[in-house]
C-alpha cells in the first residue's frame, strides 16, 4: 500500500484532515530536472488561524490521553518509517537532490525520532521538592499547549520530525510549516503518517507557504512555544516576534564548522573526513565544514589529497544512483556559491579543485590559501565548497575556530589528548574528536551557541522536555492552612 499516493493529498493542506488551501496549488519541483513531481495546496494566515483554534481544542483532549496511548501513536509512526522507508527516501531523492544513502539516513532517523519520543509519556514528569512549610511540594511538566514548527528544505524529514514527534509525544498539538521546496517530503509525508497512526484529527496541521505563513505560525496566539531551523537571518526575525509576543523560542541556525586537522594526523583518513563534511548533500547542511584548519606541517599534503578526493566524486541527478554530488536546491542558492567562491579566487585564494557549475550542478570545490577575512571563510556558504588554512600553534587554531560569528560543529582530527587540550577551549555546541562536523542521533541533545543558536537543544529526553514542556509549581496541605488575616 503507498503511503504518498498522490490522489489523498494532491493539491491540499493537512487541516483537520486534507482540504484546499486558500493559497491555492504549487508544483513540487525536482532540482535535478526542473520537473514537477506533484501538486500541494498551500496555506494562508487565515488556515493558520484556523488550524491554531482546531488545534488548541484537540490538543486538550490528547494531553489527557493516557501515556500507554500516546506512546502507541509514536511507536506506530515508526514503524510506518520503516515499512515505507524506499517511497520516502525516492521522494526525499527527487525532491531536495539527495543521493539514496542520505534519503536513507533521514527515513532511519525519522523512525528512531518516533520511538525515543514514544518513551517520552511515561518519563518522570516532575520532581519532589524540599520545603520549609508543612506541605508537599512538587515541580511537575505540563505540555505548553500548541508548538508551532518551521523546518528548511535541506534534510527536510529529519528537521521536521525531530521536533513534531517529541512536542506530539508529550501532548501538544503541532502546527508545521515545511519549506515549500520541500512540502511533500518534509510535510506531507508527516501527515499521511501520523494520519495512518493514529493520531487524532487536529493535534497536527501541515500548512506550506512563504513567509507570511510562516510569521502566522508564530504570531498566532495558540501557539506557545517556536521551534525553528533555518537560517542565521530568518532566525533572527522568529525570534524577534516570538520575544514580542512572550513566547519561547528554539532557533537551531546556521554554521560555519571547523575541522581541524592536527600535526601527525593521518591524512589520507582526514581528507576522506574532510571531503564526506564538506561535500555530503552538496554542502547543504548546517553542520557542513566550512573551514578546515590544517597544521602547517600536513597542509599541502592534506590540500592535495581533499582536491583529489572532490575531482573524483561523480556529479549529477541523485536518482540516476551513480551520482554522489547532487544539485543546488535551486538558482539563487547556486550563484551565491559560484559568488563567493569567484570572489575569493579574485582575492588571492587558489583553486585547488572544481569551481564550476552544469546546470544545477556544482562541482565539489577546495580553496586554498583563502584569507580569514574573505566571505569564503567568514561566511556560511551551504554549497560544496572547502576552504583551507594553515597554523602553526594550537594557540592559532583556537583562534582560528573561535574568531568566527557562528558555534554550531567542531571536529579535530588526530592525537587523541592534543585534541582534548583544544576541544576544551572551543566555542561550540558540538565537538566531535576523531569525528567529522556532521553528526546526528535521536537521543542526543542538537544545538549550537552564538549566532548557530539561542542554546536551546533538540534530541534526548531532558532537552526535549525543556524544549516542549512548562514547569508548574504544585503544593499540597492536608488542610485549609491559618492566615493572619
Amino acid at each position: 500500500m503507498s503511503l504518498l499516493e498522490s490522489s489523498a493529498w494532491d493539491s491540499k493542506i493537512f487541516l483537520n484532515g486534507w482540504r484546499a488551501g486558500r493559497g491555492g496549488t504549487a508544483d513540487a519541483i525536482e532540482p535535478a530536472t526542473g520537473n514537477a513531481l506533484g501538486r500541494y495546496g498551500v496555506a494562508t494566515a487565515e488556515d493558520v488561524a484556523e488550524a491554531a483554534e482546531a488545534a488548541a481544542r484537540a490538543q486538550r483532549a490528547w494531553a489527557a490521553t493516557t501515556p500507554e496511548d500516546r506512546a502507541a501513536v509514536l511507536r506506530r509512526a515508526g514503524d510506518l518509517w520503516q515499512q515505507h522507508a524506499e517511497e520516502v527516501e525516492d521522494w526525499i531523492i527527487r525532491e531536495s537532490g539527495a543521493i539514496r544513502p542520505k534519503a536513507q539516513l533521514e527515513t532511519h532517523i525519522a523512525a528512531n525520532e518516533c520511538y525515543e519520543a514514544a518513551a517520552l509519556p511515561t518519563h518522570p514528569a516532575g520532581q519532589v521538592l524540599a520545603s520549609n512549610d508543612a506541605h508537599w511540594s512538587f515541580a511537575r511538566r505540563k505540555p505548553v499547549g500548541v508548538v508551532s514548527v518551521i523546518a528548511p528544505f535541506n534534510f527536510p524529514l529529519i528537521l521536521s520530525i525531530r521536533a513534531v514527534a517529541p512536542a506530539l509525544a508529550l501532548g501538544n498539538a503541532v502546527l508545521l510549516k515545511p519549506d515549500p521546496r520541500t512540502a511533500v517530503s518534509g510535510g506531507v509525508a508527516l501527515a499521511r503518517v501520523f494520519e495512518e497512526a493514529g493520531l487524532p484529527a487536529g493535534l497536527l496541521a501541515v500548512l506550506p507557504g512563504g513567509a507570511d505563513v510562516g510569521a502566522a505560525v508564530v504570531e498566532v496566539p495558540q501557539a506557545r512555544v517556536v521551534a525553528f531551523t533555518g537560517s542565521t537571518a530568518a532566525g533572527r526575525s522568529v525570534g524577534e516576534a516570538a520575544a514580542r509576543n512572550l513566547k519561547r523560542a528554539h532557533l537551531e541556525l546556521g554554521g560555519n564548522n571547523a575541522l581541524v586537522v592536527l600535526p601527525g594526523a593521518d591524512v589520507a583518513k582526514a581528507a576522506s573526513a574532510g571531503a564526506f563534511a564538506s561535500f555530503l548533500h552538496q554542502g547543504q547542511i548546517c553542520m557542513t565544514t566550512g573551514r578546515h584548519v590544517v597544521h602547517a606541517s600536513v597542509y599541502d599534503e592534506y590540500v592535495a589529497a581533499l582536491a583529489a578526493k572532490a575531482a573524483d566524486l561523480p556529479v549529477g541527478d541523485p536518482a540516476s544512483g551513480t551520482a554522489v554530488i547532487g544539485p543546488i536546491i535551486d538558482e539563487k542558492q547556486l550563484k551565491r556559491i559560484d559568488g563567493i567562491v569567484q570572489d575569493a579566487v579574485l582575492h588571492g585564494a587558489r583553486l585547488a579543485a572544481g569551481g564550476s557549475n552544469d546546470g544545477p550542478f556544482y562541482q565539489p570545490t577546495v580553496l586554498a590559501d583563502v584569507a580569514t577575512d574573505n566571505p569564503a571563510w567568514t561566511q556560511e556558504i551551504f554549497g560544496p565548497v572547502a576552504p583551507v588554512v594553515s597554523y602553526s600553534t594550537l594557540d592559532e587554531a583556537v583562534t582560528l575556530v573561535n574568531d568566527n560569528e557562528y558555534g554550531l560543529s567542531v571536529g579535530v582530527l588526530g592525537d587523541v589528548g592534543t585534541a582534548m587540550t583544544l576541544a576544551d577551549r572551543l566555542e561550540s555546541g558540538k565537538v566531535h574528536i576523531n569525528e567529522q562536523t556532521v553528526l546526528d542521533e535521536a537521543n542526543a541533545p542538537f544545538g549550537g551557541v552564538k549566532a548557530s543558536g539561542n542554546g536551546s537543544r533538540f534530541g534526548g529526553a531532558e532537552a526535549n522536555l525543556d524544549a516542549f514542556t512548562e514547569v508548574q509549581w504544585l503544593t499540597v496541605k492536608p488542610e485549609i492552612a491559618d492566615y493572619p488575616f
